[in-house]
């Protein structure tokens, strides 16, 4: 909640949910798209160029690919659940309420990789490309959660750009 609209009478501001206007917005299909073609990628590979790349790992180097392979899918196992279930909101399928009940289940944190290192130097290069994709598909994923939610800080009081914004619109003739 950032800013304001008049109401439709023109008294008071009313705040403005970001979060709820970009769930609805092209960005969010953007988002949508990219992260069911990470999806279908990542099986893919996982299932046929994955499976021979790792025969040729070192034992240390397939334990890692192991690991940050079950990562890799978790992870997107979760994002696309969430996904879904906005989705679901967004065309009237479910109420925001039962998808709320239904993201409890949802954990979008905790699945971090390790991104650095000779472990990871070690494993294939289209791996480590879908697990760093997916980890700023998550990063986002997770920013429009807790803006949906309104986990994100809500502006200072003292705000200076809320005190100037409310001068501009004294000044022309809006709401205090």
């Amino acid at each position: 909640m950032i800013t304001t609209d008049e109401t439709a009478e023109g008294h008071g501001a009313q705040p403005i949910v970001f979060g709820r206007r970009l769930a609805h917005s092209d960005t969010f299909k953007s988002l949508f798209r990219e992260g069911m073609a990470l999806v279908e990628e990542t099986a893919g590979y996982l299932d046929g160029d994955g499976r021979s790349e790792s025969r040729e790992l070192s034992r240390g180097a397939s334990l890692g690919y192991a690991t940050e392979s079950m990562r890799l899918t978790t992870r997107l196992m979760q994002i696309a659940s969430w996904l879904l279930l906005q989705r679901a909101v967004n065309e009237g399928e479910m109420t925001a309420e039962q998808a709320g009940q239904e993201k409890a289940k949802v954990r979008l944190r905790g699945y971090s990789s390790a991104v650095t290192g000779p472990a990871w130097e070690e494993l294939p290069e289209r791996l480590r490309d879908l697990v760093e994709r997916s980890v700023r598909l998550q990063e986002r994923v997770i920013r429009l959660d807790d803006a949906l939610s309104g986990a994100l800080p809500e502006p200072a009081a003292d705000n200076p750009v809320s005190h100037a914004l409310g001068r501009l619109a004294r000044a022309f003739g809006g709401a205090d």
